[in-house]
């Protein structure tokens, strides 16, 4: 017997078990709790809460594992295990290196993505460990969030293949060939054969990177480019004495104590005004689409049936009178919203500069009058009040 086989061990040592088995019982969490997350409803506020808990703790867990993961990793390279125990067998351990390498690759891009679509985006399950919930490097961005998410998507799916093709080769090793090979990756001393040293290959590390490429892209191709927008009905053109030139349209909920922000990009202003009218100064007509709408990770759930109803309703008319007042103006008329006309009242300051002008104002609305998540009847995971803001520079039509 040589003397590399006879200073091989025979057994994983105890970092590598614990590593492994405490990564399986992670894993075996976050995978039930992301999935019955997702698949659950928002109806209500008990509803929402549930979920929120749940993807908190599937978020949480998430990091853990990443962890976990890299230190794993670190481990695993720095420190001799056994050969396989079967090496004549070359395509079964090609094929088990393989997945071994997807294994760790998707216990490391899977909870990384999903900790980058979180960062990029606002609200809603926060993660439970004593940190800042963003990142650095990452924009609060739905771009990035979208894209993130397909990869974690992407990968998730990856890492269930990779496991469950990891447990059955461990069952067949114990079941079929009644060999050492889980016996060796358990807790006490049990007896194993003599082997050599594990050498891998570069046909495996290979494989799996072309398998990481190949799900890079295609995550790439489902999340490329801008976030889906829910479907936006078409504004036309509106005649109007001032054109706006550029502007935003930005709205703010608290959501479980936090504020997450958002903004429509698609709506039209008709202005007529008068800057040297004393009282009654002009007149606005604002239509929004509600589906352009970006409202961080609660979008879709802002445009369902209990909110916005974009379905039904695909637009918002605020339409009122200018007034000037002694601070500057105030647009004091009317917003129809979800099928809902109540009075609205918009103050603003006003800075003009020949036939350029620029306003900034900002109201406070509560959802419940226009009918906006009448499920969720107090503010215990959604506030009543919305603040809308909106900043604009218009020019005069010639």
């Amino acid at each position: 017997m040589s003397a590399t086989s006879i200073t091989a061990p025979t057994t994983y040592g105890t970092v590598t078990k614990v590593f492994h088995w405490l990564t399986a019982a992670l894993i075996l969490a976050i995978i039930p709790l992301g999935i019955i997350a997702t698949d659950m409803g928002f109806e209500t506020n008990e509803q929402l809460a549930r979920k929120a808990q749940l993807f908190t703790i599937h978020k949480t867990l998430g990091v853990a594992v990443f962890v976990v993961a890299l230190l794993r990793i670190l481990w695993a390279v720095s420190h001799a295990k056994p050969g396989p125990l079967h090496p004549e067998r070359r395509a079964e351990t090609l094929l088990a290196e393989t997945v071994h390498w997807l294994l760790y690759a998707s216990l490391v891009i899977t909870p990384l993505s999903g900790w980058i679509g979180h960062a990029a985006t606002t609200g809603f399950a926060p993660i439970w460990w004593p940190f800042s919930q963003s990142l650095p490097f990452v924009p609060k961005d739905d771009g990035v969030a979208h894209l993130a998410e397909s990869v974690h998507w992407v990968f998730g799916k990856v890492m269930i293949a990779t496991l469950l093709l990891h447990i059955a080769g461990a069952l067949k090793h114990h079941l079929i060939d009644r060999d050492a090979t889980l016996r060796r990756m358990w807790f006490g001393r049990t007896a194993t054969p003599q082997v050599g040293y594990h050498r891998t290959t570069i046909a495996a590390p290979l494989a799996a990177l072309l398998i990481v490429l190949a799900g890079g892209g295609t995550a790439i191709a489902l999340g490329g480019g801008d976030a889906p927008e829910a479907e936006t009905a078409a504004l036309e053109t509106v005649a109007s004495d001032w054109t706006v030139q550029e502007g935003t349209l930005s709205i703010g909920v608290t959501q479980f104590g936090s504020t997450v922000t958002g903004s429509f990009t698609d709506w039209t202003a008709a202005i007529a005004f008068d800057p040297e009218a004393t009282d009654v100064a002009g007149e606005v007509t604002a239509t929004i689409a509600i589906g352009s709408l970006t409202l961080g990770s609660v979008t879709d759930q802002a445009m369902g049936a209990d909110f916005f109803d974009a379905a039904t309703h695909p637009t918002a008319t605020f339409t009122a009178p200018i007034t000037r007042t002694a601070d500057g103006y105030v647009a004091d008329g009317t917003l129809t919203l979800k099928g809902q006309t109540a009075p609205l009242s918009l103050p603003f300051t006003l800075t003009l500069d020949g036939d350029t002008a620029t306003m900034q104002g900002q109201t406070t609305l509560d959802r419940l009058t226009w009918g906006i998540g009448q499920t969720m009847a107090d503010e215990t995971n959604l506030g009543f009040g919305v603040t809308v803001e909106i900043a604009l520079t218009a020019t005069r039509a010639p």
